[in-house]
């Protein structure tokens, strides 16, 4: 068993929409390495949650005539049942309005204020209330934040509190110099040269006469405190930071200790998270004394049609339509092999039918049926229970079953690559069959028929045993026909 606990938490998503795809790639890839872990005997602790402050969420709530907690909670709602249809097997579900979280927060305001990193300064600046974040001239696109296309950000002069960052480009490119602490290496070159350019400090605070959504700065009933600040924090206060702090701490809920000071963490993120992330986050945990995150893992962006989702243009997918239209499974096996890890990657309805009905209906539903059918005619039902036993991971034993190959796969978060070498196996069943004929051979000579029968049932369970991180109820539903030595309902009905 490995000694190590491991951590993984994916990024808040904001709630003032419903899920996007987006979100979908990376909870189900997180879910495949807290699966994967599990496996292999680790102790694992995966978060996810909300991100539910700031001025978009307090303004939409406005628009929509709503009450701003009333407004958030069906949002973090919303998100809560989309990671029930992904079947994410997560570890605690966060929201910045919890009120453990609310301290927390603030208890890392006081440690960077305690440390000098904290002052008030008055600013004029671009807003982009979109961004939730002040962007420079030259970031602009005739005259629109490039993340928001038709927005201009607007022109906002007040008093804030600020963080040092400049305080810290030494350090943190000492951080970032480390091999394997950004996943791609690209991404990892680009927050060095982020850095590299120079640095400046952030505003982290926004006057609560113009913004009353936030949490409030301690010391400071005019200003709440920028919802990066507050939101970013929440990678340690799900672990009950900072209350579990420290040696001799044993309260119920508390993981900080186990899970980040002594165990190893990891980040999933989008690739517009790289600052944000692998540079503030990183610079705020070394103000507050707390270890940095040891690895974070971005991914890229989904288009449809080789275009950016969008309402206006009506091509936008949501996670909802897929598991309504494919299944769970079908689902999580579509963003896992054919949306590549770290690169952009484009999907439409057309590509999605001709995956399904070509890898999962023609491909594996069919491979089980046409096995489970001959093993059921002509197999004794006992034959190979122990079998399966030994294959079917357990919090005590360790990857050993399982192919080095698809255990380095997901360890590279090459979750594509991982599939593949399942339908490798998939396809080299289906050539045996092919090739024996074993549905003939039968007839002509029992024993060997059996005996090929038996090894197809058996190739069956090892391939059950690799779907489990990627897609678990079919895996179940595989392990289950074969303990039952009979023939499944169809796993994969034909579009």
């Amino acid at each position: 068993m490995h000694s190590k606990p491991r951590y993984i938490t994916t990024t808040l998503p904001y709630v003032n929409a419903d899920p996007h795809i987006g979100f979908a790639l990376e909870i189900v890839q997180a879910d495949v390495l807290a699966r994967a872990w599990r496996g292999q005997g680790r102790d694992v602790f995966f978060s996810t949650g909300t991100d539910e402050h700031g001025q978009k969420i307090y303004q939409k709530a406005n628009e929509d005539s709503k009450d701003v907690q009333e407004y958030v909670d069906y949002y973090a709602g919303r998100f809560n049942d989309s990671l029930k249809k992904l079947n994410i097997s997560y570890d605690n579900f966060i929201r910045t309005t919890d009120e453990h979280h609310l301290h927390a927060a603030q208890e890392m305001w006081r440690r960077c204020a305690e440390k000098g990193d904290i002052y008030k300064k008055k600013y004029t600046g671009l807003y982009c209330v979109g961004c939730e974040m002040y962007v420079k001239d030259n970031d602009l696109v005739n005259g629109e934040c490039p993340n928001h296309a038709g927005k201009k950000p607007e022109e906002i002069e007040e008093e804030n509190y600020f963080f040092a960052l400049s305080k810290y480009q030494d350090k943190l490119l000492k951080y970032l110099e480390q091999d394997g602490v950004i996943v791609p290496e690209w991404r990892r070159e680009e927050a060095i040269a982020f850095v590299k350019n120079g640095l400046e400090d952030f505003s982290i605070s926004r006057e609560k006469e113009r913004m009353s959504w936030g949490v409030p700065v301690p010391g400071d009933d005019d200003q709440v405190m920028y919802v990066w600040f507050d939101a970013l924090t929440n990678y340690i206060s799900t672990l009950g930071w900072p209350c579990c702090e420290g040696e001799g701490v044993h309260e119920k809920g508390c993981n900080f200790k186990k899970f980040w000071e002594d165990g190893s963490s990891l980040q999933a993120a989008g690739k517009d998270q790289v600052r944000f992330q692998s540079i503030m986050w990183q610079a705020m945990l070394m103000s507050a004394g707390v270890p940095r995150t040891d690895e974070i893992f971005y991914h890229g962006f989904i288009t449809s049609g080789g275009q950016k989702m969008s309402k206006s243009i009506g091509n936008v997918i949501s996670p909802f339509e897929l598991i309504d239209k494919y299944g769970t499974d079908a689902t999580r096996y579509i963003l896992l092999r054919h949306v590549h890890p770290v690169d952009d990657a484009d999907v439409t309805w057309e590509k999605m039918d001709e995956w399904y009905n070509a890898n999962l209906a023609n491909g594996l539903g069919n491979l089980v049926a046409r096995v489970m059918k001959m093993a059921e005619m002509h197999l004794p039902k006992q034959s190979l229970l122990q079998k399966i036993k030994n294959l079917v991971p357990r919090p005590d034993v360790t990857s050993a079953n399982l192919p080095i190959e698809f255990i380095e796969a997901i360890e590279s978060f090459e979750f594509n690559k991982a599939a593949d070498i399942i339908w490798e196996k998939i396809g080299e069943l289906d050539a045996r069959i092919q090739k024996d004929e074993p549905f003939k051979l039968i007839k002509i000579d029992k024993d060997a028929a059996v005996k090929i029968i038996k090894e197809l049932v058996e190739g069956l369970a090892e391939i059950a045993v690799l779907l489990e991180p990627i897609m678990p109820d079919t895996s179940t539903k595989v392990m289950k026909a074969i303990a039952e030595n009979k023939k499944p309902e169809t796993l994969f009905e034909r579009m």
